[in-house]
């Protein structure tokens, strides 16, 4: 459904690695009942986003893939809520976090104007 396989496979590439970062900050996450849960919480949400994405790049229909685009965007702002608890909750410094939480951030805006893009080209979804 991607109008361009190459900036779809670098989002694509993006996202798995984003992943991937999430699951390495997880791990490094203080065993304590807030860090456990967090932990669960980041590793499930951090993961989610690539593959939803590679499920809308395959979508059916217009619709199919703009409802796809707006999960992924769903996984990825519950995963900057959960980035932002670990700096609130002081398991690590704002400065240490700032790369995953800017990453996150520019993911959400190319999804946002994916979903935005997708929307105006002649559909009234």
């Amino acid at each position: 459904m991607a109008a361009n396989p190459k900036k779809a496979e670098e989002i694509q590439c993006r996202l798995t690695n984003f992943g991937a970062r999430t699951t390495r900050v997880a791990k490094m996450l203080p065993r304590t009942d807030e860090g456990r849960y967090i932990s669960q919480q980041l590793i499930r949400s951090g993961l989610a986003a690539a593959p939803n994405y590679a499920e809308a790049r395959d979508a059916e229909s217009r619709a199919d893939f703009i409802h796809k685009l707006r999960i992924v965007l769903k996984e990825l702002n519950e995963t900057k809520s959960w980035l932002e608890q670990i700096v609130a909750n002081n398991l690590f410094s704002r400065e240490k976090m700032a790369a995953i939480i800017a990453e996150n951030q520019e993911l959400c805006w190319i999804i946002a104007a994916s979903i935005k893009t997708a929307r105006g080209s002649g559909s009234s979804i």
